[in-house]
């Protein structure tokens, strides 16, 4: 099998993992900012679970726009775009904040305008790595991109959690906004880099046929909808527990500076479960992926249930390791089963079927948790991602989806110059 730093060869490769992993960087900043800085402006659950949800429901609404742009145009174009325009929107959260001029209403425009440019790129940015690397090590590149991009985020939460306690969470959203500019500077050399695309046909479909080809390609394959929609669940159910519901707990129990070390023993778990992951041969690799994520329930049922520093800690160690399995695993068999010319399609549709529930989730757990209490919505929140990931299990073909596993020894790698 290819080394871990094989795919670093290949200087396409190299320039997209640095963008992403500078940006995961100034990213890991901005949830502990915001929260902090919702909080700090006296808002409740409800308010931060509105500022969050703001961004997600407009993200989701143009993630299908998204896919097919990213088909049409050069998906390196997408990603400078959206990297300067988020730089520009992050950039005024911060100067709001550092202002005292914030408001609720203000930091919900704001990420809804972020959300946007965000979708319009997403399916770009990952659709674009299987033009980077060659096809057998393609698993070893999903698992480095992951690597690098929680090594990143295990280095910033810390740190922004010590930011924010000591200074203003307003500086933690300007960290954000600065790595997405740098971001757009790395991903510029992509263009030249980048093997040219096939010539468009003489007569174009129009967009809406674009859709539909991609939502056939979705829901021929029974693995993929399945999924989606069982993480439609997982993902509700993680984001309202452990981004709005878990900085409460952890305001009034462990600490904000403790509370960045608990998400940073998280990316730990991932960067783990990354270099795991880099080495499985499996033919069964999405059943394996799967099975993994029952991994996730664990620290919201401990937040619920006994939210102790330590325990906290190993609960979010566990829960990294165990999902970045699914992570690689559904990468590469998206990768490996969509043909290339429809991928960003079909990319799209998975985002918007795994994040539709994302704002639901955000802006309803402050509610429900006024009425149920606080610890009886987070054990709840750990049931309903067991349940959802038992349901992927029913099907068949989640079961039995092969994996071709590449061989041993691919022979010597062809370094990619700039």
């Amino acid at each position: 099998m290819s080394g871990t730093f094989t795919p670093l060869r290949y200087a396409p490769y190299r320039y997209l993992i640095a963008g992403r992993t500078i940006n995961a960087l100034g990213n890991s900043f901005a949830p502990i900012a915001l929260a902090f800085a919702v909080i700090d402006l006296g808002g409740s659950a409800t308010d931060l679970g509105l500022v969050v949800g703001a961004r997600t429901v407009v993200n989701v609404a143009f993630l299908l726009f998204g896919g097919v742009l990213a088909d049409r145009m050069p998906k390196h174009l997408l990603m400078v775009g959206a990297s300067a325009a988020a730089a520009v929107t992050q950039g005024l959260v911060g100067a709001l904040v550092l202002t005292g001029t914030a408001t609720v209403p203000l930091l919900m425009a704001l990420g809804a305008i972020n959300g946007m440019v965000g979708a319009l790129a997403l399916p770009a940015s990952s659709s674009i790595l299987p033009l980077t690397v060659p096809a057998e090590i393609r698993q070893q590149a999903n698992g480095f991109n992951r690597l690098a991009f929680n090594s990143a985020a295990i280095l910033g939460a810390p740190l922004a959690g010590v930011v924010v306690a000591a200074t203003n969470p307003g500086w933690g959203i300007v960290v954000d906004a600065v790595t997405f500019a740098l971001a757009a500077l790395l991903f510029l050399p992509l263009r030249r880099l980048l093997p040219a695309a096939p010539p468009a046909p003489p007569s174009r479909p129009n967009l809406f046929a674009d859709l539909r080809t991609g939502w056939s390609e979705f829901r021929s394959r029974t693995w993929l909808w399945v999924v989606v929609a069982a993480f439609a669940v997982i993902n509700a159910s993680w984001a309202g527990g452990l981004y709005v519901l878990g900085p409460v707990v952890a305001d009034d129990t462990i600490g904000r500076r403790a509370w960045g070390l608990v998400l940073a023993a998280q990316t730990g778990g991932m960067i783990l479960g990354a270099l795991l992951a880099m080495r499985l041969r499996l033919r069964r690799l999405l059943l394996f992926g799967v099975v993994s994520t029952f991994g996730m329930a664990i620290p919201l049922l401990i937040l619920g249930a006994y939210p102790h520093f330590w325990l906290m800690v190993a609960g979010a160690l566990v829960a990294g390791v165990m999902f970045e399995q699914f992570g690689i695993a559904w990468e590469t068999t998206m990768q490996e089963h969509i043909p290339p010319d429809k991928l960003a399609r079909v990319y799209s549709y998975d985002m918007v079927g795994s994040f539709v529930a994302l704002p639901v989730g955000e802006m309803l757990v402050g509610p429900i948790a006024g009425v149920a209490g606080v610890e009886v919505t987070l054990i709840g929140a750990g049931l309903l991602i067991t349940l959802a990931v038992a349901g992927m299990l029913i099907s068949r073909d989640v079961r039995t989806l092969r994996h071709e596993l590449p061989e041993r020894d691919p022979g010597p790698v062809k370094e990619s110059v700039a």
